[in-house]
């Protein structure tokens, strides 16, 4: 039961942590920047809140109980490009993560193991977890590096900044070896 226990906390804390990036990165945007495409085929960090956001309502609503993939979810409409209002679309991430949080911590470490399914196929829900704790990072990846192409300058790094890095590591192997979640120092550089 510890490892569950330990898992149910180092899955809240990397989820919180990548949500974190992701509002870090868009801080750094003017408004209309979270709604520019490059191309046809691209989609606007606005888009991609809401696909994320689409995901995690159908994902996390009735986690253990109902299928993950809802009839009520139009996925094809998450990728339409008809939000133009920074607060709208931040109302729109926020009603997505509130909806894995509450899942998540609604979550009982006997839970794990229990078969949930999306679109019809049988996960463990430790499976399922970390198939989201995938998928919502690759789209963080894309706004983060988006976020970054449209700053152009001025950017301030959400990681280890550039030409830093000896620097950082000589700060890490200073101190004592201890036990934690890599994201306690993560979360507290990005406040």
């Amino acid at each position: 039961m510890e490892i569950n226990n330990n898992y149910l906390e180092s899955i809240k804390k990397q989820f919180l942590y990548y949500k974190t990036i992701a509002e870090k990165a868009m801080e750094q945007l003017e408004p209309e920047q979270l709604f520019v495409t490059t191309n046809d085929d691209s989609n606007s960090i606005a888009t991609i809140i809401k696909h994320m956001s689409g995901n995690m309502v159908s994902r996390w609503t009735d986690f253990l109980t109902t299928d993950g993939e809802k009839e009520w979810r139009n996925r094809d409409a998450e990728f339409d490009s008809d939000e133009n209002d920074k607060k709208a679309i931040m109302a729109i991430w926020d009603t997505g993560w509130n909806c894995l949080f509450d899942a998540i911590n609604a979550l009982k470490p006997e839970d794990l193991s229990k078969i949930i399914y999306i679109r019809n196929e049988g996960h463990t829900a430790i499976d399922a977890i970390n198939r989201q704790l995938a998928h919502y990072p690759y789209h963080i990846g894309q706004i983060v590096f988006y976020a970054k192409m449209l700053k152009k300058s001025g950017w301030e790094s959400l990681s280890i900044p550039r030409n830093k890095s000896n620097e950082y590591n000589a700060d890490k192997f200073a101190k004592e070896k201890n036990v934690k979640s890599f994201t306690d120092d993560e979360l507290n550089k990005l406040k």
